[in-house]
């Protein structure tokens, strides 16, 4: 059975309603939705993390398709001390940044993986957001921290949330 993805209002109605598999991946099969979501200018190596050996890559996947229509990788990753939380001395929780996520917004991917982040152990889970997507950030829960920055042309603020009271 062959898979089109469309992004209409048809289908995010049709969407709404279907059940998305959600399962663990190689990193080799994250690669060309990162690339042509998230740098589909730059060649293919530059959405290749160094670090992507050690990471805990997922996708989404539509019933259809044996193809990610979503994909997000994470790495075990102490949360950067500029985040201005108020811990107390010493106190280090474990934390989980996830890198990398390419999404169409109407998946809920994002839900599941902080479901994972607390199997891994993690308190606090964060990223580095481009700014503007940080509005659909802060409606599932994470807020800003730190100072925004660039990559390349690309202004970012990172972005956190506590998952020691989810469930």
């Amino acid at each position: 059975m062959a898979c089109f993805l469309v992004f209409s209002p048809y289908w995010v109605r049709l969407v709404a309603s279907v059940t998305i598999d959600v399962r663990r991946i190689e990193t080799k099969d994250t690669l060309e939705l990162r690339h042509s979501v998230l740098w589909p200018t730059k060649p293919l190596s530059h959405v290749r993390l160094p670090e992507d050996d050690l990471g805990h890559h997922f996708s989404a996947f539509l019933p259809c398709c044996n193809k990610p229509v979503a994909v997000i990788s994470l790495f075990l990753e102490a949360i950067p001390i500029t985040c201005g939380a108020s811990e107390p001395a010493g106190h280090h929780p474990i934390a989980v940044r996830f890198r990398k996520f390419a999404c169409h917004p109407d998946f809920r991917l994002l839900h599941h993986v902080m479901t994972e982040c607390t199997k891994l152990g993690a308190t606090v889970v964060w990223c580095d957001a481009r700014v503007s997507t940080c509005d659909w950030y802060s409606r599932r829960g994470m807020e800003a921290f730190g100072v925004p920055f660039y990559k390349g042309s690309v202004e970012y603020t990172r972005m956190k949330m506590d998952v020691s009271r989810s469930e």
